[in-house]
């Protein structure tokens, strides 16, 4: 339920309506992976396609009306207006990887490339980052990784109202062992984000 709970910070949200029913959702593009959490959270709740506006990418709801479930995401910092006030929950240390890892997948990237390319030896490098616009969310959980083992983290308030949290290289390659090689109770990730991880370790152990 960590990874949940780390997906759900980045990318859920309560709602309350007129009747006072109570709903916790999440939207996203990818449905496979709205479907491993349907499972990994016991739901029969049906997935809906989402509300798409432009061309953007068809993306697909899991609601569930809970006034128990909310009352406990409450409990745990995640309130109906959370952009600005997020919190790192209290996760325990031996659930604490797939919470990191939940959120990586929701409001979290990673890209690998060459720099230097003006040199006659480029440099295969990589970036992992976590968005917020909450602050003090992206800054305890800078905290709590350094107590794991994963230094590095910078802090920067983008021109947007956003901050990223950003590893580069080492810091990047200890979160990819934090986060896929000490899984906890979930075995949730999204696929594409840990492939980018593993082409680098790959591309860097074939050039030397």
């Amino acid at each position: 339920m960590a990874y949940v709970l780390g997906f759900f910070a980045a990318d859920g949200y309560i709602t309350v309506n007129r009747r006072g029913g109570q709903f916790w959702s999440i939207q996203i593009t990818d449905k496979k992976l709205l479907e491993s959490i349907k499972k990994a959270v016991g739901s029969e709740h049906k997935i809906t396609i989402g509300i798409r506006s432009g061309n953007a990418s068809t993306s697909y709801r899991l609601q569930i009306g809970s006034i128990e479930m909310c009352a406990d995401l409450r409990r745990l910092g995640m309130r109906e207006r959370k952009t600005k006030s997020l919190v790192v929950p209290n996760v325990p240390s031996e659930y604490f990887s797939d919470f990191v890892r939940g959120y990586f997948d929701g409001d979290g990237g990673v890209w690998m490339g060459y720099v230097h390319k003006e040199r006659i030896t480029s440099l295969l490098v990589i970036r992992s980052v976590f968005t917020s616009c909450s602050d003090e969310f992206l800054r305890v959980m800078r905290q709590r990784l350094e107590v794991m083992g994963i230094n590095g983290g910078v802090l920067r308030r983008e021109k947007g109202n956003y901050s990223r949290l950003t590893y580069s290289i080492h810091g990047a390659l200890k979160l990819y062992d934090f986060m896929y090689n000490r899984l906890g109770t979930s075995k949730l990730f999204l696929k594409r984000k840990k492939d980018v991880f593993e082409r680098y370790i790959c591309g860097r152990s074939s050039t030397g």
